[in-house]
């Protein structure tokens, strides 16, 4: 890769400016039960809180455009790019930008989190190309970080020069598994105009993606983070949780600070997948398949900053109020606004999975 071109910009932080987010149409049918019928009202409640403040961009392919056409609010555009399935997150672009304003997308290799190792679908091409593809579209430049695999969930900025990521994640054998640790740190770092990589351990409990860090830990400001959390010694998070904090509370950030830690509840009763809601699908040959009983990684770390709001998943719980009290004060400027998420979860992810935030900054 020649890093030339990229040499002098930096992944923002999510709280800082947006020109608007890109979302994807929820249909596959593995994912997402009834063609997504229950998916796509989920969806559009995000979206509909994302553009009270920020453009949202709708990816669907031409089989769909005309239902998400009808679908659309104010201040939403649809857009006719394929994929195969509608995590904007992890498959669309990262974006980076410099002190002149420029912006550019870097396009990573997609291998369905772990490819033919762990991965969850065997067929992810389209997937692989969304993310050059809405750049060529909004003209965006492009840097195209291929073979190197990565999703956007495993990684979080502070726009100061702090990247957050999980070791479960990056150093996972269905990722790079030829690459040392250093290694992938070092693309990171060039990639992302990083100064320092905070490498958390662990992620959330049973997260299929090999434990993404945007599950379990995110800035809500430089040299400040909300940690997923249970006081719960019975709970298998209660251990990953405490190995993050400790290794977190022996850091410095980039900027040589010490990195406060604001701890957010999990929900106290672990969300599980019931018999009723294995209704409706169905799975392609190769893909990973859901089980009644099965324990889906809730977590309200798992929100999207957005110019005015912070998006933030419910599941039902007693402490989905919690979650919006306490992130109430972490984002004074911004309204929270509480969405019910337990849909999204079933798919394998949640608000910020299904998000992907374009920073301001020309072309």
């Amino acid at each position: 890769m020649d890093y030339s071109i990229i040499k002098n910009y930096r992944m923002p932080g999510e709280f800082e400016p947006h020109d608007g987010c890109i979302m994807i149409w929820p249909v596959r049918q593995g994912s997402w039960p009834y063609n997504g019928r229950d998916a796509q009202k989920a969806f559009m409640e995000v979206a509909k809180a994302i553009a009270k403040s920020e453009k949202v961009y709708m990816l669907a392919d031409e089989c769909h455009i005309e239902e998400v056409k009808n679908s659309l609010k104010e201040n939403m555009e649809a857009v006719i790019i394929e994929s195969d399935d509608a995590w904007a997150r992890d498959v669309g672009p990262t974006y980076v930008v410099d002190d002149k304003g420029n912006r550019m997308g870097i396009n990573w290799k997609f291998n369905a989190w772990g490819g033919s190792f762990d991965g969850l679908y065997m067929h992810y091409d389209k997937d692989d190309k969304v993310a050059s593809r809405f750049l060529k579209y909004t003209g965006d430049m492009i840097f195209d970080a291929h073979p190197f695999v990565l999703e956007g969930g495993s990684i979080h900025s502070d726009g100061e020069g702090t990247i957050l990521t999980t070791e479960a994640c990056l150093l996972s054998k269905g990722r790079n598994p030829s690459m040392t640790k250093n290694e992938i740190e070092d693309i990171l770092l060039k990639t992302l105009g990083g100064k320092k990589v905070l490498w958390l351990p662990c992620g959330i409990y049973n997260d299929e993606t090999n434990e993404h860090v945007d599950n379990i830990c995110v800035f809500t400001r430089p040299g400040r983070v909300v940690l997923a959390w249970t006081d719960d010694k019975n709970d298998p998070q209660y251990e990953m949780s405490r190995r993050c904090e400790e290794y977190l509370l022996q850091q410095k950030d980039a900027m040589g600070r010490a990195i406060e830690i604001v701890k957010l509840p999990i929900p106290s009763t672990p969300v599980l997948v019931k018999e009723s809601d294995l209704q409706g699908y169905v799975f392609e040959e190769g893909e990973d398949v859901r089980e009644a009983g099965e324990r889906l990684a809730a977590s309200y770390v798992n929100f999207y900053i957005s110019n005015k709001s912070v998006i933030v998943p419910q599941f039902g719980d007693v402490n989905d109020e919690t979650a919006v009290n306490i992130l109430q004060k972490e984002f004074p400027g911004r309204t929270v606004c509480p969405v019910k998420a337990d849909v999204i979860l079933l798919g394998g992810g949640n608000i910020h999975c299904i998000t992907q935030q374009i920073p301001k900054g020309g072309k």
